[in-house]
């Protein structure tokens, strides 16, 4: 059954600031992780996985952002960083696209996307980069590169009062776009394994959107609950 095809579950409290914070359970309690290079098909028709949700360069937030990706892509190597030799200057890790900052593009793909023949790995050079240096690789990407598909949406009514929801990004988010996309990979979930809820295996992503008191009480919850769901009811005579 699709993401889209089944009741939405949510889990919703509220904080001591007065703050409603809403998380879909349907999502955190699946088993989806990122699956680039093995069963993710790619976001482009037909393009078998090859580029993921990297085929287009990366909006940046700010020009802090901007100096924290250049920063990032100084400490990698033609061993790690299959376009290294394209770059001189930071200039020519950027471009601009309807005004927006974004990673440049080389060969319909991210600058800093490895290829398959590549051999010091396909995928993100930033990624592969992060890891080798021991480091979290949300700390060296774009913010939309590791927060994706996690989408944080604020609403506040006239008075005031501040709602919070961290659920799943979907293709209309994209926009027109989303519609064109070969595959979008919340749209089916996978069942998780012990272990490997997506709420667990994305703790750093969900403490860096939202901060650490919220996510420490969706933790606690969430442990409840699944500690309920394998609890044996006692029969009293």
């Amino acid at each position: 059954m699709g993401y889209l095809d089944e009741p939405q579950r949510w889990l919703s409290f509220l904080d001591d600031e007065d703050t409603t914070w809403l998380f879909d359970l349907t999502f955190l309690e699946s088993g989806w992780s990122c699956t680039f290079g093995t069963t993710c098909k790619g976001t482009e028709p037909d393009d078998n996985g090859a580029r993921g949700c990297c085929a287009h360069g990366a909006h940046l937030v700010d020009t802090e952002e901007r100096n924290l990706i250049a920063e990032a892509a100084a400490r990698l190597d033609a061993q790690v960083w299959q376009n290294r030799d394209l770059v001189v200057t930071d200039d020519d890790l950027f471009d601009t696209v309807d005004g927006d900052m974004v990673t440049r593009t080389v060969d319909d793909a991210c600058i800093f996307l490895n290829d398959r023949t590549f051999a010091g790995g396909h995928g993100c050079a930033l990624h592969i980069g992060a890891l080798q240096a021991e480091e979290r690789p949300l700390d060296w990407k774009p913010a939309v590169c590791w927060q994706v598909p996690f989408r944080l949406e604020e609403y506040q009514d006239g008075s005031g009062t501040r709602t919070v929801a961290v659920r799943a990004w979907r293709r209309s988010d994209w926009g027109d776009g989303g519609a064109d996309f070969g595959w979008w990979c919340t749209e089916d979930l996978p069942q998780p394994v012990p272990g490997g809820m997506t709420w667990e295996r994305h703790l750093d992503e969900l403490r860096e959107l939202v901060g650490d008191g919220p996510t420490d009480h969706l933790q606690a919850l969430l442990k409840q609950r699944a500690q309920q769901a394998v609890e044996t009811p006692v029969e009293l005579s």
